[in-house]
């Protein structure tokens, strides 16, 4: 019998690998970072950058034991969730239950510039991508399933193959906006919660939105939304400033404009993770205590300096 009380989530990282390290294959990059104590391999899903995401998680899950893949995250305009669920269920199928699924509304104007396709406005797409999750989460349970919605109809199908895991691998939903986040903290089972950025084109002026008083208007949509489903939720964050260095303030500055803020306050971000291996555990314990941020997902270019961090904590 448990104590009935809540105890803190164990911390976790994951790698957005945009191709195999130097000198190595995808499958040999992947084992490294199994062997390295990472929780997770990540690949974007844009249409000029890396593998494609269903093959790269394919087989990067078939090159490991441990080590979890997740698309960070398949565009939901991109592919009908009918057809997308089969392809996830069976990695999740074959990897036996190291899949997660990040799902997002698609931002990069590259890709659908490039692609001809239809971009469409932001609260247009936020809705497509609420019933593209819809859409997976019947599918991956048992039984025919049915929808009616704006942008799918789906009717008494039964998703095959069946998931791994019952229900279906966990789905990340990560965003900025309200509408976003207070879906994610309903129905997603892991919340990235980062700066909003209803395209790319506002990427530059996106980062005074992860200052931490944004944060912590961020998590109070959150909490209100999940209510007591809240324990139940990973915070997620995707770190776009991070660096092992033995000088914080001195890293801090040189981003410190992108912020509009001092080197304190962009040190305290939550998409930013500057110090020495020691200083950046404090500063995920912080994090975790005050927002519930326990799951990170840095860039390839950095995945091997951060091995001491995933030493001290534990792998």
């Amino acid at each position: 019998m448990g104590d009935g009380v809540s105890r803190p989530r164990a911390f976790r990282f994951g790698v957005e690998m945009m191709g195999p390290f130097d000198g190595l294959t995808w499958a040999e990059s992947a084992r490294e970072l199994e062997s390295l104590g990472y929780s997770t391999l990540f690949v974007p899903d844009h249409l000029d950058e890396g593998y494609g995401p269903i093959t790269a998680m394919a087989t990067a899950a078939a090159a490991t034991t441990t080590l979890r893949v997740a698309p960070a995250v398949l565009a939901a305009d991109f592919r009908h969730p009918a057809v997308l669920a089969r392809e996830l269920a069976s990695i999740d199928q074959l990897s036996q239950g190291r899949l997660e699924v990040g799902i997002g509304a698609g931002y990069q104007v590259n890709d659908y510039a490039g692609a001809g396709l239809v971009m469409d406005p932001p609260g247009t797409r936020v809705g497509r991508m609420i019933e593209h999750v819809t859409v997976l989460r019947g599918l991956f349970a048992d039984g025919p399933f049915d929808f009616a919605g704006e942008h799918y109809q789906i009717t008494a199908l039964d998703g095959s193959p069946r998931p791994y895991r019952p229900g279906g691998p966990p789905i990340l939903v990560a965003g900025g906006g309200r509408r976003l986040l207070t879906f994610a903290a309903a129905h997603a089972d892991i919340v990235g919660v980062n700066s909003s950025i209803p395209t790319s084109a506002q990427r530059s002026s996106s980062a005074p939105d992860a200052l931490p008083a944004s944060i912590d208007q961020k998590l109070s949509w959150i909490r209100a939304a999940a209510g007591a489903r809240f324990d139940e939720i990973e915070i997620h964050a995707w770190l776009r400033f991070a660096r092992v260095t033995v000088d914080a303030q001195s890293a801090a500055a040189e981003i410190a404009s992108t912020f509009g803020a001092g080197p304190d306050e962009v040190l305290a971000s939550p998409i930013v993770l500057i110090g020495s291996a020691g200083e950046i555990v404090e500063r995920l314990h912080e994090r975790r205590d005050r927002w519930g941020y326990s799951y990170y997902t840095i860039q390839q270019p950095v995945a091997r300096e951060f091995a001491p961090v995933l030493t001290r904590l534990g792998g």
